[in-house]
């Protein structure tokens, strides 16, 4: 599994403005409605519930927020670069800037665990986490992401 198999394009965006937590999953949802065709209200819904069971903000200015959801036959990527950081509860409580959400199956076990890995080790690199922050442009931040996987299996 790569990056480029969970995340298309037009399911990375940059937002200028984010003001709490719950914009934040509203606007996750909405971009899974838009790349996905997933019920949005369905999708914030399930980050909330699953937020509400430990904060998924795992440090440097990262989060991975995810659920699972009926319906979906695959592990789903939406990624959203914040241009002003965002409180998130994160373990060292540093705002967060990047954002990589996962929308899974509601039984894929593997799956969901293997692309949650996938998604925290290639933010775990700082190269690319200083890429991304450097970049605002939707397509440049997809190439990111899915070319500097590529590159690091090969």
């Amino acid at each position: 599994m790569q990056v480029a198999d969970i995340l298309k394009p037009d399911a990375v965006k940059t937002i200028a403005s984010c003001t709490s937590k719950k914009r934040l999953f509203h606007d996750l949802g909405e971009l899974a409605n838009t790349s996905y065709g997933l019920n949005a209200t369905h999708v914030i819904d399930a980050l909330i519930e699953r937020e509400g069971l430990g904060p998924t903000g795992v440090g440097h200015g990262i989060a991975l927020p995810h659920a699972r959801l009926p319906g979906v036959t695959e592990v789903q990527g939406i990624f959203l670069r914040l241009e002003k950081p965002l409180n998130f509860d994160s373990v060292d409580r540093q705002p967060v800037d990047l954002v990589f959400c996962l929308i899974a199956p509601e039984n894929a076990g593997v799956e969901h665990l293997k692309a949650l890995a996938l998604v925290s080790r290639t933010l775990r690199d700082d190269a690319i986490c200083a890429k991304l922050r450097a970049n605002s442009d939707a397509a440049t931040l997809h190439t990111i992401l899915t070319a500097e996987q590529s590159s690091q299996a090969a």
